[in-house]
């Protein structure tokens, strides 16, 4: 864990951070802890510049990747999917048919790109809809709390 601003910070927030940073490189705009429907929380989600939308999920460990049997419920919510690892992460757990991101706190590299799977584009509008109002409301949360 790492520690910002008096704050005790997950090893999965960090992973994340770095992940959101190298996304930024590749033109996408991206949401941690963002729920595409009811029960279900993407550490990461993403949207480029032609309305792609990316899932990414960061695992610390073993045991985290191991206790998150939901993981295929999420690939209905992206066009690709990634798990994000840092290098000290057992690689030969991950499934294959999914994309993988080398991270750290700080950045990460894509190190295979996911297949793609298009979403359908009424599911793509809604959610598009939905990461939209859910930024917003985050951005004005932080300028009025009390919303």
């Amino acid at each position: 864990m790492d520690q910002v601003a008096d704050q005790i910070v997950p090893p999965g927030q960090l992973l994340a951070r770095g992940v959101c940073r190298h996304l930024r490189s590749h033109d996408f705009d991206a949401m941690t802890e963002f729920v595409p429907e009811r029960g279900r929380r993407v550490d990461v989600m993403a949207i480029g510049p032609k309305g792609e939308i990316w899932v990414v999920e960061c695992k610390s460990s073993r045991a985290d990747f191991i206790g998150d049997g939901k993981w295929q419920g999420y690939l209905q919510w992206c066009d690709r999917y990634f798990w994000a690892v840092d290098e000290t992460f057992p690689l030969d757990l991950l499934p294959e048919g999914t994309g993988l991101i080398l991270a750290d706190a700080y950045n990460a590299e894509i190190v295979r790109m996911a297949p793609e799977t298009r979403l359908a584009g009424a599911r793509r509008a809604a959610l598009t809809r939905k990461f939209a109002r859910h930024a917003a409301r985050r951005l004005l949360g932080l300028t009025d709390p009390r919303l």
